[in-house]
C-alpha cells in the first residue's frame, strides 16, 4: 500500500467538532468525487492507526480537503485530528470508495455521512448538473448540520434538514415518501444502523436494492 506524508495547511471550524483541513495533494494523486483514503497521523504510536475519510476537495484542485468529525471525549485518531496545528502531516494511502455520482437522485445522509456527498454536490454545481437531485439530512440538532449554507445554495428547496434530538422524525418510509418514489435512484451514506434504516425504508416505498448507492 503506498502512503504519502503531507503537511497540514489549513484547518478551519465548519461546527463545534466538525473541522475542514486542507493538505497538500501528492504529484499523481488521483480521486473520484465520493472516494476516500485512509488517513494516519505521522506521530509516534498513531501511523498504523489508519481512518477513513473522504475528500471533499475536487479532483482538478491543486489541495486536499477533509471534513473531519472530532469525537473528543474519545482517545482515538479524531481527538488527535482535532490538536492539530498547521504544519503537523498527516499519512494518506491508496484512494478507494464505491460512492460515485451515476445519476439523479435522492441523496440520504446521517451527520458526517454527507461527507462523500459534498465532493459530488460541488462537481454538479460546477458543471451546472445539479437537476432535481435531493439531499435529507438528519442529525442531532440543527448546530451538528455540516456546511448548510453551502447546501441550502445548492439545492434550495430539495435540501430537507431533520433534528432528530429536536423533535424531528428519523428515517422511515412515512417519511421518506414524501420525498421520494419508488423508481429513484438513492444514493446512502452514515451510521450502520442508520443505513440500514434507509434501506428499510427504500424499500417499503417499493424502492429497488439494486437502485441504492452505497459503501459496500
Amino acid at each position: 500500500m503506498e502512503e504519502h506524508k503531507v503537511p497540514v495547511r489549513a484547518i478551519e471550524n465548519l461546527t463545534h467538532d466538525v473541522k475542514r483541513l486542507t493538505i497538500d495533494k501528492p504529484a499523481g494523486y488521483h480521486f473520484t468525487p465520493g472516494q476516500a483514503t485512509e488517513v494516519a497521523l505521522d506521530q509516534d504510536g498513531w501511523r498504523e492507526e489508519g481512518r477513513p475519510f473522504t475528500f471533499t476537495s475536487l479532483p482538478d484542485e491543486d489541495q486536499l480537503e477533509l471534513v473531519v468529525k472530532c469525537y473528543r471525549d474519545h482517545k482515538g485518531v479524531t481527538q488527535k485530528i482535532d490538536k492539530l496545528n498547521i504544519g503537523d502531516h498527516l499519512l494518506l494511502h491508496d484512494v478507494w470508495g464505491a460512492i460515485h455520482y451515476s445519476k439523479p437522485g435522492v441523496f440520504i445522509a446521517g451527520g458526517a455521512g454527507v461527507t462523500p456527498f459534498i465532493a459530488i454536490f460541488r462537481q454538479l454545481k460546477a458543471q451546472g448538473k445539479v437537476g432535481p437531485n435531493k439531499l435529507l439530512f438528519f442529525n442531532h440538532t440543527q448546530q451538528d448540520v455540516i456546511m448548510r449554507s453551502f447546501w441550502e445554495q445548492t439545492l434550495g428547496d430539495n435540501f430537507h434538514s431533520f433534528h432528530t434530538h429536536e423533535g424531528d422524525d428519523r428515517i422511515h418510509a412515512a417519511l421518506l415518501k414524501k420525498y421520494a418514489q419508488a423508481g429513484d435512484h438513492f444514493y446512502l451514506c452514515g451510521p450502520d444502523g442508520f443505513v440500514e434504516a434507509a434501506q428499510e425504508a427504500i424499500q417499503a416505498i417499493g424502492g429497488s436494492t439494486a437502485a441504492i448507492t452505497l459503501e459496500a
